[in-house]
């Protein structure tokens, strides 16, 4: 394994993919009206800075100087590795690099919107954020975030993380934040779910409903988005901008981008300033997006405006989606539980500009061996979804003799994900693949 760390800066501006699209991206809908949302609304619900950069058509937002000290502090830039072990192991052709967003504090990408989205709330005099996390990176996240500027951090973490990840929600504490699983006896939402399963295992989008309801309570409270929504996927471009800039600097000219998808955000961080090539007609690339079998919103979702929490309290976004009744499966990637797709990531798959590939989660699981035993990191289950696609696809360009340079984004570490882990070693874990959805090409 070979790092590449030798960059001069960090990024001084955050790249918003909306103007660069291949079509404009549709208005969120008001749920009252089915009718684009006033801006007004959602400043009741997110941080009216971030309202402004969801709207805005700028392509580039200058980031804040404190903002950039502080991603000095937690590990930005974080490094590029060439996977020399595993392409060894797979005899391909193939070069193999990825970026490698577990050495943030937290362990993960969701640190770089977690920074921004608490630093613009504190500006605003916002006293608590209020949010949802799957399996745990994005609380945790959070959870530092408000302890570094000052606010209140209240989470709800799906009912089988929570379970599954007990040293997640441990850590949140340990930062100061409020940890409940979700559904819960909190909220009038969580009650509902508790009632039709006392067992329910959770969701992304249930822990959503109950979040915003939560802040819906507090006039000083704010909801923070930790994937989907066009700020926190601009946010991320500092992955992308980065790697972009340490692959130059090495002459590596990459071929291929792989990433994991839940709802987008550390695919969008990655790929997106490579895009931005693609869409101005500099570069092509093969570009992956690999998702869950058990959450296939890209693969056998419909495109189509959807609520993005289970309790229809959000507005609507038209987005790939499996329908926010979806009762996603207790899977140990709890960060791709998820019911609906970013909407810029919706418009690429649209156009065939993104590939989506889906797997399940024993695949996924020896697929992340491998790559520790050779790498010496253990991928997030999230992030193992990306490595499975890059070994199919190095294997694949071994059979066909090509020398393609391939870029992933292992976007978290599993130190805390290792009770998934044990169940795979055991033999114990479960695929899940759906054979009814709310919502799918095939009940359509």
């Amino acid at each position: 394994m070979k790092s590449i760390l030798d960059v001069d800066e960090l990024p001084k501006r955050w790249y918003s993919i909306l103007p660069d699209l291949p079509e404009p991206l549709p208005p969120p809908l008001d749920p009252e009206t089915d009718k684009p949302i006033a801006p007004e609304k959602l400043k009741r619900i997110f941080a009216a800075k971030l309202v402004e950069q969801e709207m805005s058509l700028e392509r580039y937002i200058d980031i804040p100087e404190e903002i950039r000290e502080i991603y000095l502090k937690i590990g930005r830039p974080t490094p590029i590795y060439r996977a020399t072990n595993l392409e060894k192991a797979l005899n391909t052709p193939a070069r193999i690099y990825f970026k490698y967003e577990g050495e943030t504090i937290t362990g993960s990408h969701k640190i770089n919107t977690a920074v921004a989205q608490a630093y613009f709330a504190k500006k605003e005099g916002i006293e608590t954020l209020i949010t949802e996390t799957g399996a745990g990176q994005w609380g945790t996240a959070l959870s530092v975030a408000g302890s570094l500027l000052g606010l209140k951090i209240r989470v709800y973490m799906a009912r089988a993380s929570y379970i599954q990840k007990p040293y997640r929600k441990i850590l949140m504490k340990v930062y100061g934040a409020e940890v409940y699983p979700s559904p819960s006896n909190r909220t009038e939402v969580g009650r509902k779910f508790l009632k039709e399963d006392p067992q329910h295992p959770g969701s992304l989008g249930i822990a959503i409903s109950e979040a915003i309801e939560d802040v819906l309570r507090d006039e000083k409270a704010r909801y923070s988005l930790g994937s989907v929504l066009n700020h926190v996927l601009m946010h991320q471009s500092v992955i992308g901008e980065e790697a972009r800039i340490q692959m130059e600097k090495i002459g590596e000219d990459v071929d291929v981008l792989v990433g994991c998808v839940g709802g987008g955000s550390n695919f969008a961080g990655l790929t997106y300033p490579f895009i931005r090539n693609m869409l101005q007609g500099k570069k092509d690339y093969e570009i992956y997006a690999v998702e869950s079998r058990a959450a296939p919103s890209m693969t056998r979702g419909v495109y189509t405006y959807d609520y993005g929490d289970s309790g229809r309290l959000t507005p609507k976004i038209k987005m790939h989606t499996l329908g926010h009744r979806y009762y996603v499966p207790p899977i140990h990637a709890g960060g791709l539980r998820y019911h609906g797709l970013a909407p810029t990531l919706s418009v690429l798959v649209n156009h065939a500009i993104v590939t989506p590939v889906a797997y399940h989660q024993r695949e996924v699981f020896e697929a992340a061996i491998l790559f520790a035993k050779n790498e010496g990191i253990v991928p997030a289950p999230e992030s193992a979804h990306a490595v499975k696609g890059v070994i199919d696809l190095a294997l694949d360009a071994k059979k066909k003799g090509e020398k393609k340079v391939i870029l992933f984004n292992l976007s978290g570490h599993g130190l805390l994900d290792l009770n998934g882990y044990d169940s795979y070693l055991k033999g114990e874990m479960i695929d899940y693949e759906p054979t009814e959805l709310p919502m799918s090409r095939v009940n359509a």
